[in-house]
């Protein structure tokens, strides 16, 4: 399963595996990536991430 991460400094999202990467891959900074998948119908937005995030 894919995820839709999201990092804490730049607001860059992006989807990838399971583990979020050590570095954004936009800003390049090390930072703490938010899951941002949507797992319940009531919060999808686009391309499955959660749009109250």
């Amino acid at each position: 399963m894919k995820i839709q991460w999201k990092c804490s400094l730049c607001g860059y999202q992006f989807e990838g595996k399971a583990t979020p990467p050590d570095k954004c891959p936009s800003c390049k900074e090390t930072c703490t990536f938010i899951d941002a998948t949507c797992y319940i119908p009531e919060c999808e937005g686009p391309e499955g991430r959660d749009r109250r995030i």
